[in-house]
């Protein structure tokens, strides 16, 4: 199944999505050097550590420190993609060293890469070629529980029924 540009609503706790406010979301990076001004607030934490990414519904890169939550980067909205990312300088220049799809707020598949691809490339920031480590999720159809799937095991783990081979986290997504 293609995923390109799938919206990716917001499906973790309700408490999380009330901490969203007016004008509250992710700082949004649309160029090195707004990624430049970005890490040099000293609330942006120390970007050795992962920080909260999230691309949102218009494919633009926004960030935030890390364990903030995703649904707040986002404000409320939807996304294409969202997970943690690592920067660092090469020969002058911003690249990513790290970056996962990992946010249970959202549960974005791994076919999401492309658009934190292209909001990357929007931005001038070097990238690798896909997700360093990819996370997959899906939902339970026989008790409805969120997983992560690992080493393939697509078994649920709350009653050991069989896990879809396909995202299926948000069926109204798209």
């Amino acid at each position: 199944m293609e995923l390109r540009g799938w919206h990716y609503r917001y499906v973790g706790p309700a408490e999380l999505r009330a901490l969203v406010r007016p004008e509250g979301g992710g700082r949004r990076i649309r160029s090195a050097a707004e990624l430049e001004d970005w890490a040099a607030n000293p609330a942006a934490a120390e970007l050795s550590e992962p920080v909260t990414f999230v691309v949102d519904g218009a494919g633009v890169l926004r960030l935030a420190p890390r364990r903030s939550e995703h649904v707040v980067c986002a404000g409320g909205g939807t996304v294409l993609s969202a997970g943690e990312i690592t920067f660092g300088r090469e020969s002058g220049r911003w690249v990513v060293r790290a970056v996962s799809n990992q946010s249970t707020g959202y549960c974005p598949d791994a076919g999401s890469w492309p658009e934190v691809a292209e909001a990357l490339d929007a931005a001038g920031i070097g990238h690798p070629s896909g997700f360093t480590h990819e996370v997959v999720f899906r939902r339970c159809p026989a008790c409805a529980q969120l997983n992560v799937v690992r080493d393939e095991h697509f078994v649920c783990v709350f009653c050991d029924a069989s896990l879809p081979s396909t995202w299926n986290v948000d069926p109204s997504a798209g």
